[in-house]
Parts: C-alpha cells; structure tokens; sequence
C-alpha cells in the first residue's frame, strides 16, 4: 500500500497555532462507520454519544518541558535539545540541532547554566544520547528553563513569556500525572473536570494507562510503500485499577472508547485486557482488525502519517479521507491545538 493514498490538500491556514480560548470550545466532527454519515458538533456533545457503561481510556503521560537551550562549552555555539527519553538514569535520548555537530565526549552547558550535558553518543537524523547532570532535580531544572516542545507545524513568529506560561497549560491534558512525555496526547486537551463530571453522572467511567509519547510522533513517514517505515518504540503502563475498569466495561455491554491514537496503540499491543508493562512499537494501517477498542476521539492529523493511517484503518481509507475532505470545507482547525473527530 503506498503512503500517497493517505495524502490530503490542507490549506495552511487552518492549522492551528493557538489552542482555543477555552477546552470546551473544540469543534467535534462525529463519523458514523455504519451508516457512512457526518455530524458536526462541539467536545460537549459527546456526552449525546456515551452512556453507562461505556469507558473512556486516556493516557495520562505529562509532557516535561522538554524544550531547552544552551552552548557548548569549548566554543560557545548555540545548542538546542529536545529531550526524548530517559533511557537510564541520567542519559537522555535526544533530538539536537546546532551548527557544528558535538563530538563524543564534548561538554554543553544548558538552561542558563543549570545543568550541563556530556556527549555519549551520535546518531542519525539528529538524535544523540546525553549524560545530564545537575545540582537540583533535573525536572525543577526543566520547569524554570525548559519551553513546552510544541510540534514544528506550530510556527509563531513571537514566544513571549505570556505565551510559553499559556502553552505549559494548554498543551497538556488536564488529568495529566506521569511526567515523561515529549509531545501531548493531543485529543485529550479538549476534556475539562466539568466534562467528565458530567459523563460520570451519566455512568460512563474513566480509566487512565500511561504512554510517554517519543521520537515517532516526530518522524513522518517517508517511505514510499508504509510497509517499509519503522516505528519507534514507546513505553506504556497499564494498571491492574485501568485493566480492572475496562473488562468490567467489555463484560457489561460498553464501549471501550480510546481518547488519542496512543490509548489505541496501548490497547491494541495487548493480546488481552489486562495489567501490563512494556514498549511497544506496534503500526496500525489498512486492514488492520481492532480487537481491544470499539470507538476512538481523535484530532486530525498529518498528511501521510501514520496517525492518519491508523484511523483509515478504523473507519475505512475512502470514508476517512471523505471526512478529511469535509473537515477541509467546513474550516475545522487541525493537528494538535485543533479540533477533534469522534469515529463511532
């Protein structure tokens, strides 16, 4: 299958630079896969949608200001890293750019002098792994001097203080708690406490797994034929209270419904519901059969992405394309700070 058959025509003005100004304001396309049909609506809505005992499963990663600046030690160059994952305490998998590649060995001094970061290894497509160290915790370190790693289609002239305060806020989920994630589980922003309140009452139950979003999201897919593009792998954690939750949904007739592509990969890289613990690297594409999860929330995504890819092969590749096509027409705003699709 060829990764142009998931291409669309977006014009750039509708991907979204700034999250709305409110949660609660997310436009809400809902596509019907029985009937081929299209609604449009508001992230409220969806409570017309779920009822008892329907289970809506988020992932509760925390993006860390993963963000940070600095220069090398021996030449004063400039040096910005956008940390990926902390493979082993200490070293971090990182994304670097900087005029003059590091050499193993050389000696950065980041976050204004806060902490300092050794070259372990070089890698390709500017990956690197650092030993960061520092005279405080390394995440206090982060929430003083690191910048929220918003994605590069977010492309603001201007980052005032104002507007790093607000994206420390917005570009994450409001039930956010296991911090380690280097980008947000974008359909999750729209939530409020007031929302789930809302779908509690009504019976529908939340269960929380936890996937630290990585270097994939970050690697569009640039082979011709997707079968030859890799994933990263991602850790997950899914506890025995979450798996609990869900099977108790499944056995009573409800809808496990997945907030976010990475609550679908984490349900589907399991055999069966159940506690786990692990990475997974799993790629879902046409005609991939779902086994763990019966609707899915999700924003809009990239042309020729994997994302995208993945929710062709929920709802069928002609009829997730024909939505794309409408959500183009009725000006829905797209990708991270944009709105959201519900696919029942």
């Amino acid at each position: 299958m060829k990764t142009d058959l998931f291409n669309y025509d977006l014009p750039p003005e509708l991907i979204a630079q700034h999250p709305p100004e409110r949660r609660e304001l997310a436009r809400m396309m809902v596509l019907h896969r029985d009937t081929s049909t299209i609604e449009h609506r508001h992230i409220t809505d969806i409570v017309d949608y779920l009822h008892e005992p329907d289970v809506l499963v988020v992932n509760n990663t925390k993006v860390i200001p993963a963000r940070v600046f600095g220069h090398k030690t021996a030449s004063g160059g400039k040096v910005e890293l956008l940390l990926l994952d902390e493979a082993a305490p200490g070293e971090w998998k990182v994304l670097m750019k900087t005029s003059r590649r590091p050499k193993v060995g050389d000696v950065l001094s980041l976050c204004s002098g806060k902490a300092t970061a050794t070259m372990l290894y070089d890698g390709e497509q500017g990956e690197a792994v650092l030993k960061i160290e520092s005279d405080r915790p390394l995440m206090e370190v982060l929430d003083e001097e690191g910048v929220p790693p918003l994605p590069p289609y977010i492309a603001r002239k201007e980052q005032s203080k104002e507007q790093i305060a607000e994206d420390k806020n917005r570009y994450q989920t409001v039930y956010a708690s296991a911090p380690g994630a280097a980008a947000a589980p974008t359909a999750g922003l729209h939530f409020t406490p007031e929302l789930f309140q809302t779908l509690e009452k009504q019976g529908v139950s939340k269960a929380e797994l936890t996937l630290h979003v990585g270097l994939g999201t970050f690697r569009p897919v640039s082979a011709e034929i997707i079968t030859d593009h890799e994933m990263h792998h991602e850790r997950f954690v899914v506890s025995e209270t979450a798996a609990d939750t869900i099977s108790n949904a499944r056995k009573k007739g409800g809808k496990i419904v997945a907030v976010g592509s990475t609550s679908v990969r984490t349900l589907e890289s399991l055999a069966e519901i159940g506690p786990a613990e692990g990475s997974t690297n799993i790629f879902i594409y046409p005609p991939y059969k779902f086994k763990n999860v019966d609707a899915i929330l999700t924003n809009f995504h990239l042309p020729k992405s994997t994302l995208l890819m993945m929710m062709s092969a929920f709802a069928d590749r002609d009829l997730m394309m024909k939505a794309y096509e409408t959500a183009v027409a009725e000006k829905y705003r797209f990708f991270s700070y944009g709105d959201c699709m519900l696919i029942l």
